[in-house]
């Protein structure tokens, strides 16, 4: 009997959403069993960065790190419009008055982190913490100011702090496209046939969650428990889109688009490695 392939997502609402069917036998894995592996996407990504997941969420940061040994997947990444990370302070202040101060960011390898590097490379002092933690930081003065994301987004106003810039939007201006966030890959070595079966699978798991959308619904609020309703329902309706069914053409010209300008910009190293296999 072949062994489950291990499957790493996270935790928010969007993942468990899309997964759920996957993991739970509701769509058709061609005989692919799936171990899965919660944690947040910045543990994924270092997961990811020492090959530990055969399948998994990883930002689009990562997956300039890992080409050469993961493929992308064309369903279940998290990517749009007006979805971006937001940079967040206690008070309103212009974006070009942080050089050489502190921020908080959630990860090395997220999405985040490279925006806020594109958007100013003068920006060099940063301290990353986990994503839940920032705000907290932001509030106490630990840090001047910090890069938000997943339900942050929904909730910096209600802790009495100021948005400084959306670098979502900030990116939209930049290459008129859609920001990719989060992507699914695969690892290469699994092979065309079966790397095809999952990407089938995955995408059938975003239409039935969506043509289904509270029959995940415990399984949601289990691994998101600290999140009321509300948030948890915009959550969803700002990260699964169609994009999370297809990346279609505008999809994959934005995500070529970031990993070249990441290249250019010496944040992550070149690869000839296709996106897909």
């Amino acid at each position: 009997m072949r062994q489950p392939l291990t499957l790493g997502f996270s935790p928010c609402p969007n993942d468990t959403f899309m997964f759920y069917p996957l993991v739970h036998g509701l769509v058709d894995t061609v005989g692919i069993s799936y171990k899965e592996r919660l944690e947040d996407v910045e543990t994924l990504n270092q997961l990811a960065l020492k090959g530990d997941l055969d399948v998994t969420k990883v930002s689009y940061h990562a997956l300039g790190h890992i080409r050469d040994e993961y493929a992308l997947l064309r369903s279940g990444s998290a990517l749009g419009r007006g979805c971006g990370p937001l940079l967040v302070a206690k008070d309103a202040i212009d974006p070009a008055g942080l050089r050489g101060r502190t921020i908080a960011v959630p990860g090395r390898l997220t999405t985040a982190l490279l925006l806020l590097r594109l958007f100013d490379p003068a920006l060099k002092n940063i301290l990353v913490m986990p994503f839940n933690e920032i705000m907290d930081a932001v509030l106490s003065g630990n840090v001047d100011a910090g890069v938000i994301i997943h339900e942050s987004r929904f909730t910096y106003q209600g802790f009495g702090l100021h948005k400084m810039l959306d670098l979502g939007e900030w990116w939209e201006r930049e290459s008129g496209l859609p920001i990719p966030l989060g992507a699914i890959v695969a690892k290469r070595s699994l092979g065309a046939g079966t790397i095809a079966a999952i990407e089938s699978a995955l995408k059938d798991g975003v239409a039935y969650s969506r043509a289904n959308p509270a029959s995940a619904a415990h399984y949601i609020h289990e691994h998101a428990q600290e999140m009321n309703e509300d948030v948890c329902s915009a959550h969803i309706g700002l990260y699964v889109n169609d994009f999370s069914s297809d990346l279609g053409d505008e999809g994959v010209r934005a995500i070529q688009c970031l990993l070249e300008r990441a290249e250019k910009a010496g944040i992550i190293p070149a690869s000839t490695a296709p996106l897909f296999i």
